[in-house]
This record gives C-alpha cells, sequence and structure tokens, in this order.
C-alpha cells in the first residue's frame, strides 16, 4: 500500500548532499565555509535519509493504519530536518562566493518552504481513513502526487551551494557525504525508522539525495497502491 509513496522518493527526493565533484585547493575561504555547513548539515542529511528509508521500507503487507503513523513521522521528520538544513545555511554565513548572499538566501528560503510543503503532506495523511482500504489507498495516491511535486522543490534547494567550486568544496567534506544505505530484512520492513538511511550521491536529489536520484519516489508510488489491492 505504500508502494506510491516509495516510488514518488525513489525519483529523487531524497536530499542528500552527495555532491560530484573535487577539486584541488579552491581556496581556504570556501573551504572553511564547506566545514562549517557540512559539519551542521551531517546529522540533518541522516536524518532525511532515514525518513525515506521509513517510507520506502515499510511492508507492502502492513496495516493502513501502521503506513499512516510510519509516513506521518517520515514527512515530519524531513520537514524538521530541511529547518534544521535552513538554519546551517544560515549559521556558516554567506558563502565567499559571487553572489554568495542571495546563493544563501535563497537556500534559506527554499528549505523552509520544502519544510512546510512537507509538513502539508502530513497532514494529508493523517486526515486518511485507515478503516477503509479502498478509500486510504486512494488517498495515498494523492500523497504521492503530492510528494512528487515536492520533489522538485528538494532538488532545487540547495543547487546553488552545489554549483562551481563551492560545490566541490562541499563534495570533499565527509558532513555533505550521502549516507550508507540499509537493507531492511529480508527485503522487507516496517514502519519503524531504519537506523541506516541511503542517500545517493550524486545531487541528491538522487536516493534522497540532496537527495541524489536513489531516492524511491516512483517506487514508493507503486508499494503504496500495490498493498491496498492486496489487501482488498
Amino acid at each position: 500500500m505504500n508502494k506510491k509513496l516509495a516510488a514518488a522518493l525513489s525519483g529523487g527526493a531524497v536530499l542528500v548532499l552527495a555532491l560530484s565533484g573535487c577539486s584541488d585547493d579552491e581556496g581556504n575561504k570556501v573551504d572553511d565555509w564547506a566545514k562549517t555547513f557540512c559539519d551542521q548539515a551531517k546529522p540533518q542529511i541522516q536524518k532525511r535519509a532515514a525518513a525515506h528509508q521509513i517510507i520506502i521500507s515499510t511492508a507492502a503487507d502492513s496495516k493502513p493504519a501502521e503506513i499512516q503513523a510510519a509516513d506521518s513521522k517520515a514527512f515530519q521528520d524531513i520537514a524538521n530536518a530541511d529547518r534544521a538544513l535552513a538554519k546551517a545555511v544560515e549559521s556558516a554565513g554567506a558563502p565567499p562566493v559571487e553572489n554568495g548572499e542571495k546563493v544563501q538566501q535563497d537556500a534559506i528560503k527554499e528549505l523552509n518552504a520544502t519544510a512546510v510543503a512537507y509538513e502539508g503532506l502530513k497532514k494529508q495523511v493523517d486526515a486518511l481513513d485507515p478503516t477503509n482500504q479502498q478509500k486510504f489507498a486512494d488517498g495515498l495516491q494523492g500523497v504521492a502526487d503530492g510528494l512528487t511535486k515536492i520533489e522538485k522543490m528538494d532538488q532545487n534547494a540547495l543547487s546553488k551551494l552545489e554549483e562551481g567550486e563551492l560545490g566541490q568544496a562541499m563534495a570533499k567534506q565527509p558532513g555533505c557525504q550521502k549516507p550508507t544505505a540499509s537493507t531492511p530484512p529480508n527485503g522487507g520492513g516496517s514502519a519503524s525508522p531504519n537506523p541506516g538511511p541511503t542517500t545517493s550521491g550524486s545531487s541528491d536529489k538522487g536516493s534522497e539525495s540532496t537527495e541524489p536520484k536513489e531516492k524511491a519516489t516512483t517506487k514508493a508510488a507503486g508499494k503504496t497502491t500495490a498493498r491496498a489491492k492486496t489487501e482488498e
């Protein structure tokens, strides 16, 4: 039943600062900024990846109420992580690159907007009726559609930070590397958080990659509907 959301996530809704590309010395100021930001961003990137993993790994035969609880928690966790990432960008200051102040303000604005959007999905999931499987499955389809739209916001949130020498400097920081993915036992998974999130490294927008494209957006959506149908 949670396949639709999983599918939506697989499309790239995971904000993972797995940046590609690296250069030798880009300048102490840029490297210092990248370290300051990435050190603060690391736990938030892991939190986002773990939340996506919850959705993707929720067992296909889970009850609607379990799926609802897992997805609701995951969306709130991602919203909280995005807000914390926005604060990390603010705390690091304007990056020492051309138009650094605008790059910083745009990232803060987009991360906060994405957080609001995820909280909207949480409210949508919370409003579903888990006692009616067909209606619940139909409602999850709507949530999956909304998740697909938010994906693009996720991907754009830190895109400017990932460009040029700044992106190369961030790519060298351990804090901005994608978390190690964890595989649910027996390929199933439960509604509870998985300690080992996954994020891919290419503009996570991937797998929940800044969210590299690894995140399973499409899989999630498929999972959801499929489950609902099996349980009918």
